[in-house]
């Protein structure tokens, strides 16, 4: 197609630099993103400059002499720049704008509270944890999971009522969160060690109807088996016994592809 077609009619572009101009200049005003490449395409310094004008300047100039960062990088520097200068009025705003960028630094500002305790941080993640957009729940459990691993124990007593609730968004959180190694993120040395300290959480989503919460439990069993094998053969295997339910034998097929049985 020539370079007069339409924007409307040119065929989406497969990276970053695809990203129409006249789109990308709607995303860094604040417009939500509908794809991964439309996500990561964002210009947070424009996008700052323009939905965060309090935060000034100085915010700004930050986020654009770090705009070679990666881009879970970049979400954590935004948010701890906006939670330095706007704090939780910033917080309460910021968790409800339109941009899907703009509510995963305000997933990432939870994580950047200073004195919050775990049970609050989840507490304020927990709407964000169920949004409508897939980038946004991606960040909410990424911007969190410092804090869950470091209180390993007290984090799966806080998540295991999140396995029973009507969204099956929060209950993916629940193992999501928690992967062994994940993804964009630090792996949890304790759960490669010992993965076990985590099953209570996987225990009642063995059979979720969610294939969403269903590719979360088995990846994060898949996580485990890199480092423990057995241990994982051992867990399927007894999910397996007697007549188990079809969301079960997904699972366990899905978490058994890297080591069969």
């Amino acid at each position: 197609m020539s370079k007069a077609g339409s924007a409307a009619s040119k065929p989406p572009g497969r990276g970053v630099k695809d990203v129409d101009p006249e789109r990308l200049a709607r995303l860094n005003a604040g417009e939500p993103a509908a794809t991964l490449t439309e996500c990561l395409a964002v210009d947070f310094a424009a996008l700052m400059q323009a939905v965060a004008p309090d935060a000034g300047d100085g915010a700004v100039n930050a986020m654009r002499a770090q705009a070679a960062l990666g881009i879970s990088r970049r979400m954590a520097l935004a948010a701890r720049l906006l939670e330095e200068r706007l704090g939780p009025d910033g917080f309460e705003t910021l968790k409800a704008h339109r941009s899907d960028t703009v509510r995963g630094w305000a997933c990432f500002m939870v994580g950047a509270m200073p004195a919050a305790t775990l049970r609050e941080r989840l507490d304020l993640i927990r709407p964000l944890a169920d949004d409508a957009h897939f980038g946004v729940r991606e960040w909410a459990w990424l911007a969190v999971r410092p804090q869950l691993a470091a209180e390993l124990d007290a984090a799966v007593e806080l998540l295991l009522p999140w396995t029973g609730d009507p969204s099956e968004r929060v209950r993916r959180f629940a193992s999501e969160s928690l992967r062994p190694r994940g993804v964009w993120c630090a792996h949890i040395a304790a759960l490669k060690t010992d993965p076990g300290r985590a099953l209570p959480l996987l225990e009642p989503l063995r059979a979720d109807p969610a294939a969403y919460v269903q590719d979360s439990v088995a990846n994060w069993l898949n996580d485990a088996s890199k480092d423990r094998p057995d241990w994982v053969r051992g867990v399927c295997e007894r999910w397996s016994k007697g007549h188990p339910a079809e969301a079960t034998e997904r699972i366990c097929k899905r978490a058994l592809r890297s080591i069969g049985v």
